[in-house]
């Protein structure tokens, strides 16, 4: 997603595009998967007077509208990524902590098994798997 297409998604929805939310925008995608305090440092790099609880107001008001979402990397904060760029099922390994991605398709066996013995939808926009990376094994 642009920026000429952020704007145009919060204008549609009844926002304004403030400074901190297009900062926080550009953070989540420059980041890529990054927590409140990862993207409020980032944030601070061009403006050094935000603070964190307008960090987590407008995550929380983003994700309300559909533009970021977040999941759950650890045991810490939520690690948030753009909405457009969220199809993906995530990979944590306790070894060295290395993030890595893959298809939602791969997981297509356990969604099945899910909704065919138990009837569950399964969302795999928020499934994060822990185990060891190849380096690590």
């Amino acid at each position: 997603m642009t920026e000429t297409q952020w704007h145009e998604e919060l204008r549609a929805k009844g926002y304004r595009v403030t400074p901190q939310r297009q900062l926080v925008l550009e953070a989540v995608k420059d980041l890529g998967h990054g927590t409140p305090e990862e993207i409020c440092a980032k944030v601070r790099e061009t403006a050094r007077g935000v603070n964190i609880s307008t960090i987590y107001r407008t995550l929380e008001l983003l994700e309300e509208l559909g533009m970021v979402t977040h999941t759950h990397l650890s045991h810490g904060a939520p690690t948030y990524h753009l909405a457009a760029e969220a199809d993906h099922v995530h990979l944590v390994c306790r070894g060295c902590g290395e993030v890595g991605e893959v298809r939602p398709e791969l997981a297509e066996g356990l969604i099945r098994g899910l909704d065919e013995e138990l009837g569950f939808e399964a969302d795999v926009h928020h499934l994060t798997v822990f185990g060891r990376c190849s380096s690590c094994r």
